[in-house]
């Protein structure tokens, strides 16, 4: 099935930092709508200019920057009404730059991996940039998450939020095709978090668009998640091999430490002696959604954090969920409020088609044409 056709049923960084902190506060604290405000994040090597732009609106916060689409930090408040940031990120350019493990980015072209960085499409083979071993991994060694977009901030009715927008050109990490692509963010009145994706060709190629947060619910640089309780909305999931990269088979979680059915602290299995767990070093699997593709976004997941009380359910109309638990945070970053982050310190939820599509002719379709329009999309709703 075309994936057309799925979609339609189925220094200056720091003080940059602080200003954004302090713009609109009144409106959060009130849980009202705060018009989106740029300030200066810092710029690239080449003298690029960065921006972040900081918007608010149903008690939710957030703080996004050109570069990458990143969502730096994300404030929901808690059972007692304090807030606090519940994503990973840093607070300078030159540490996204240098050495960010996609913290809050978006990521395209394909998101997740692809076998060898290879794939044929339409009798023509394609060699990817390879940059996770010998696999390509996020879209390549410049994907979308090391791109400048450019932001158009809007208020529709009660709704707030940026339209972010990039060409990525014919060629680009080894795809084919020139393929622009809008990505939306936007904050309901109810404080929920929306992201839009669309995207267009010139030439057949594959598209598989996601976002990167790295949750934590009890608060950026509180922790371990491992006792956050987890549950995903499905049946299977697809096993890899030592490489990451999924055989092809749908296999059921019953009886295995990936069954999320039922909510469960998430380190209740992490230390499984499963052969999937010693190849992913802890969770770093596509759940099937039982769903599957959906005309409209479907419950997929709900994230929970007994010590906070705060929420997370994820809706998408996609067919898969990769949920990766933190396992390569290893020490040797330190984030926003100033603490290392280790191991288990944050978890993924990314809503996507599945790993290595383009390779696996039973998997859904991540093809694109020309005429046809790639659009899905992802709600974060907060709550406690």
């Amino acid at each position: 099935m075309e994936l057309s056709r799925r979609t339609v049923m189925a220094g200056a960084a720091a003080a940059s930092v602080a200003a954004a902190t302090t713009t609109g506060g009144a409106a959060h604290a009130a849980g009202g709508r705060g018009k989106p405000v740029r300030t200066l994040f810092g710029r690239l090597a080449d003298g690029t200019k960065v921006h972040s732009w900081s918007l608010e609106n149903g008690g939710t916060r957030m703080r996004v920057l050109s570069y990458g689409g990143i969502v730096q930090s994300l404030e929901v408040p808690d059972r007692r009404g304090r807030y606090a940031n519940v994503s990973l990120g840093f607070d300078t350019l030159e540490d996204y730059v240098a050495s960010s493990p996609y913290f809050g980015a978006l990521i395209g072209r394909y998101g997740n991996r692809i076998g060898k960085g290879r794939f044929t499409l339409d009798g023509t083979a394609y060699q990817l940039s390879v940059n996770d071993g010998d696999n390509s991994l996020h879209g390549g060694a410049r994907g979308f998450d090391k791109r400048v977009w450019d932001v158009e901030p809007f208020a529709a009715g009660s709704d707030v939020g940026l339209r972010l927008h990039h060409t990525s050109a014919d060629g680009e990490m080894g795809y084919p095709g020139t393929l622009r692509t809008t990505v939306t963010y936007t904050l309901t009145r109810k404080g929920d978090w929306r992201i839009d994706y669309e995207a267009t060709t010139d030439r057949a190629t594959v598209v598989n668009l996601t976002h990167h947060v790295y949750w934590n619910l009890a608060g950026e640089s509180s922790g371990t998640v491992l006792d956050h309780e987890l549950s995903i909305a499905a049946s299977h999931y697809t096993p890899v091999d030592s490489g990451l990269i999924p055989t092809g088979d749908l296999a059921k979680v019953a009886g295995t430490p990936f069954d999320f059915r039922r909510a469960k602290p998430v380190g209740r299995d992490i230390r499984t002696a499963h052969q999937q767990m010693l190849y992913g070093k802890g969770f770093d699997h596509n759940w099937v959604l039982d769903k599957g593709a959906t005309g409209r976004p479907e419950h997929a997941a709900m994230l929970r954090d007994p010590a906070s009380g705060r929420t997370l359910r994820i809706a998408t109309n996609e067919p898969g969920l990769q949920f990766y638990s933190g396992n390569f945070l290893d020490g040797s970053l330190v984030g926003t409020g100033g603490r290392v982050y280790r191991q288990g310190d944050a978890l993924c939820l990314e809503t996507q088609h599945f790993p290595d599509s383009p390779n696996q002719p039973a998997f859904p379709s991540t093809v694109l044409r020309p005429g046809e329009t790639y659009r899905t999309t992802t709600v974060h709703s907060f709550g406690v």
